[in-house]
């Protein structure tokens, strides 16, 4: 039997907003009384329309006409018609509040903090929307940032939506020419940008990058500048450019919100492009807005007193899932720079400074925080802390095991996994439920996701794919340039022939015992030496463990008819790989994982790739020891590191 790291109690229970929501359906969508978490989720696979309503009216979707149907077919996919009839306006939601409590918190590497009220951000909006109305943006008119995270960001994003414009962001510390991949394809109206970002203490100025990516856009009619590096820029060298103070004006305006169709498209998201150009997913505003404000209020438990923080950049959909938070009243935080600077503790000093309730970070984040062994609990008053969110990559047994014994033991970690595809999650927590080690708490509701074998049967206790049976109002309306939808249908449709099944790329095992879902990393990535699959995951969760290994990347090379494991591993500072070490990772993985687990070379590198949302890029170093092309390695954060990777002699033999 399963020991949990942490039981809720039933205070918590009692002043859960999923258990608010359980007693909302009982009265008013279904006709039954709901006990656990299992019951409420088999009631929303099995009743969809029903589910999806009852989300609309416990969420407060806001429209100025309502629906005259939920869906017209919950299985049809793609293409499932979601709340035909409905108008309303995305950043009408998110400005539902327009008081004085405190919207945002801005919060810099070098120390500057600024805030904005409700009734501060409603007013900035109302004059972004304006400006840009008064340049002849429409909807359906792009608009695109190449921002660092800070308040002008949320905001133009909410004056570019508010106008029905579709809206793309970038972080500022992305390459222009993996930015003009993105941006390049979309074709903008407008784009903001910045004199200069920080990050590890130094000071970057992003006009020149600025200046090479506008010159190849050529639809752009205006360039926004914000100010936050104070680097002085040179205007006149940009055609259409404009200081942001002076787009915007001093005269104060209300937003005028136009109201659109449920499926008018809202974000265009990108793909991490590490396998070439970027794919262009387009989502709509009402299915990204209600699969959000779930996944906010009955998930993830947010209230209007609670304050939010994800460490996250403008170019990771952990931003647009966090600024959604808008549309609780809660307070949100906004950190632009290095999280571990000037040191491991950064991030917790400002959580107990901001009084963070909620705080989301990455697997990655987690294992630098283990491997620089610290302790938040220990060191920072994390008393109002009262939930960790996490995702970007399977975090191992272990990083649960961490969570709760060096930052706080009484605290919900809401492990969650889903993609930028559908803009959240397909697996998710609930403040109700156990937190087993290792294992997101259960599948997201109104998700019918299950786990399949090679042979689409479903499948529980092993190792399998993760598809989604049913249709779900933010999967994506289409592919940017994509006109008879091939790649979308290829990206997802086409694995499992016949089956019409979202498949997504994740490979997995569902647990009879708890409900729970183990995410063993991505199944293109999956290793099958001798034909058995294996998930990378399994690899670093035991790999990752040994004390002299900082890091490691797991491929599978094409030998003799076969494939063999190669396992390249980035030692920690002071030490070598040595046969001895080797010796240690191949029991390791020999005794804690199977035989099969243990790579047939392990090589010592000096750095292992990432993109920039910290996900390990297999795919890159797969191709590149086979001869293949690697394509937008401006993705990367780091991608000078995969010279290391070219020409191996220890490949060879």
């Amino acid at each position: 039997m399963k020991k949990p790291l942490w039981i809720p109690s039933e205070e918590r229970i009692k002043k859960a907003n999923i258990t608010a929501y359980m007693n909302f359906l009982s009265e008013k969508h279904a006709k039954q009384s709901f006990n656990s978490y299992k019951e409420l989720y088999e009631w929303s696979i099995n009743n969809i329309p029903d589910f999806w309503a009852s989300v609309w009216d416990f969420c407060g979707i806001v429209a100025s006409k309502p629906y005259d149907q939920v869906v017209d077919d919950p299985f049809k996919m793609p293409g499932a018609k979601w709340f035909q009839g409905a108008r309303l306006n995305f950043a009408e939601n998110l400005l539902r509040y327009r008081d004085e409590r405190t919207a945002i918190i801005f919060v810099g590497e070098t120390q500057q903090r600024k805030t904005i009220t409700y009734s501060e951000l409603y007013k900035l909006v109302g004059k972004i929307s304006q400006a840009l109305r008064n340049m002849g943006v429409k909807p359906g008119d792009r608009v695109v940032a190449y921002m660092p995270n800070m308040i002008e960001t949320v905001a133009f994003m909410l004056g570019a939506t508010s106008v029905g414009a579709i809206w793309s962001s970038c972080a500022a510390d992305m390459g222009p020419e993996a930015v003009y991949d993105r941006f390049g394809q979309v074709e903008p109206k407008v784009l903001v940008t910045v004199d200069g970002y920080f990050y590890k203490g130094k000071q970057f100025d992003t006009f020149a990058n600025a200046l090479k990516l506008v010159s190849k856009i050529p639809s752009l009619q205006k360039v926004v500048v914000a100010s936050y590096a104070g680097n002085t820029v040179d205007l006149s060298q940009m055609p259409n450019a404009i200081r942001f103070d002076e787009f915007i004006g001093k005269e104060d305006a209300d937003p005028a919100f136009e109201q659109l169709p449920f499926d008018h498209p809202v974000y265009i998201m990108f793909s991490s492009g590490t396998t070439g150009k970027p794919k262009c997913m387009v989502q709509s505003a009402g299915g990204v807005l209600i699969n959000h404000l779930k996944e906010l209020i009955i998930h993830s438990d947010l209230k209007r007193e609670d304050t939010i923080f994800y460490i996250t950049t403008c170019s990771w959909m952990m931003w647009n899932w966090l600024v959604s938070s808008l549309a609780v009243g809660s307070t949100m935080v906004l950190y632009d720079g290095n999280p571990l600077y000037p040191d491991a503790y950064a991030m917790w000093h400002m959580a107990e400074r901001e009084g963070i309730t909620i705080f989301g970070l990455s697997a990655s984040y987690i294992n630098a925080l283990r491997k620089e062994e610290v302790s938040p609990g220990k060191k920072c008053d994390l008393s109002a802390l009262k939930q960790i969110s996490q995702t970007g990559s399977p975090l191992s047994a272990d990083g649960f095991e961490y969570v709760y014994s060096d930052i706080k033991k009484d605290l919900h970690f809401n492990s969650i996994s889903g993609g930028t595809d559908i803009n959240g999650c397909f697996a998710i927590g609930s403040p109700i439920q156990p937190v087993y080690a290792g294992e997101l708490q259960g599948p997201a509701l109104g998700m019918k996701v299950k786990a399949y074998d090679e042979n689409a049967n479903p499948i529980w206790d092993r190792e399998g794919e993760l598809v989604c049976e049913a249709a779900a109002p933010s999967m994506p309306l289409y592919f940017w340039n994509d006109p008879d939808g091939a790649k979308y249908r290829g990206a997802y449709f086409d694995f499992f022939t016949g089956k019409n099944v979202w498949r997504h790329g994740d490979y997995v095992i569902f647990h009879s015992d708890t409900g729970g879902i183990t995410f063993l990393g991505r199944s293109d990535s999956v290793l099958k030496p001798s034909g058995v699959r294996i998930g990378t995951a399994e690899i670093y969760n035991q790999v990752e463990n040994i004390p002299e290994i900082a890091d490691s990347l797991a491929i599978g090379q094409n030998w003799q008819n076969d494939q063999r494991i190669v396992l390249f591993v980035k030692m920690k500072e002071g030490y070598k790989l040595t046969e001895e070490i080797k010796d240690k990772i191949r029991t390791t993985l020999r005794k804690n994982a199977s035989p099969r687990h243990v790579p047939a070379k392990i090589i010592e590198v000096p750095d292992i790739p990432y993109t920039r949302n910290m996900k390990k890029v297999e795919s890159a170093v797969t191709n590149l020891i086979h001869g293949r092309p690697v394509t937008n390695v401006e993705a990367l954060i780091n991608p000078e590191c995969l010279e290391y990777f070219k020409n191996l002699p220890d490949l060879e033999t």
